[in-house]
């Protein structure tokens, strides 16, 4: 069973006041960590069967603006909107992750499901349809980091595998843009390093559910010898969700 790897004494998933706690937790803050959500021995096997995969992982390195999109004529180099970040880092991807992993039995928990669904305030969640995007194991080796950006996602479920000797740090800004405004003043002072952003701290093993449409965010360059490794749970609020041929060139090196 999928519970036997997760600490459900301290993080009592099926318990409805546990869930209106943890919901009220994300809606007000953006973020929640449920600290030491996974067993020990579980991280240790999942880090001891990912990382013989290391140099055999997709590498991408890229520059982007922090919305993820195509530059905007209408602007110059220099505006919020087109401004270049770097991002850098190495995956495997679902296909890759063993079949007895326990990745695998804490992503289709219906437990784990259910508990999720309650945190986030939506009636269903679903896997990928493709075959790569569902569990990914992201690698970020000395001198890699991913940029500031916004999620193009709604939510995103990510767990810590292994802490990096130094850097590295989630570093975030909340409520930067919304549906009416893109944010660019906002935008720029983050860019400049002119205002102040928060650092959201977790170890291996801990959950964290961040809600990143509208708060901007990083990853700091790692550094030192360790490689910092983290688990990404995708999932969709609609079923039959793929991604396109393109997005899976970009970000799997492949072919779809």
């Amino acid at each position: 069973m999928a519970t036997a790897h997760l600490d459900t004494d301290a993080h009592p998933i099926a318990d409805s006041a546990f869930i209106d706690r943890c919901r009220g937790t994300l809606d007000r803050d953006g973020v929640l960590v449920l600290k030491g959500f996974a067993q020990r021995d579980m991280i240790d096997r999942v880090v001891a069967e990912s990382a013989p995969k290391e140099a055999a992982a997709f590498y991408a390195g890229t520059t982007h603006n922090v919305y993820l999109t195509s530059p905007d004529d209408r602007f110059g180099a220099e505006h919020p909107h087109n401004r270049q970040v770097v991002s850098s880092k190495g995956l495997i991807a679902d296909d890759e992750i063993p079949a007895d992993s326990p990745l695998r039995e804490v992503y289709g928990d219906k437990a784990f499901r259910a508990f999720l669904c309650g945190v986030l305030g939506i009636d269903q969640i679903h896997p990928y349809v493709d075959t790569l995007s569902s569990i990914n194991v992201h690698f970020a080796a000395e001198g890699m980091e991913l940029g500031w950006h916004f999620d193009n996602s709604s939510f995103a479920v990510t767990m810590l595998l292994q802490a990096a000797e130094a850097g590295a740090r989630f570093e975030y800004v909340p409520a930067v843009r919304d549906a009416n405004s893109m944010g660019y003043e906002r935008v720029g002072e983050v860019l400049d390093g002119t205002t102040a952003v928060s650092t959201l701290e977790f170890e291996p093993g801990d959950l964290v559910l961040f809600r990143g449409r509208h708060a901007l965010h990083r990853v700091t360059p790692t550094e030192g010898g360790t490689t910092r490794m983290l688990v990404v749970f995708a999932y969709n609020d609609q079923p039959g969700v793929a991604l396109s041929d393109s997005a899976v060139a970009t970000f799997y090196g492949r072919d779809a």
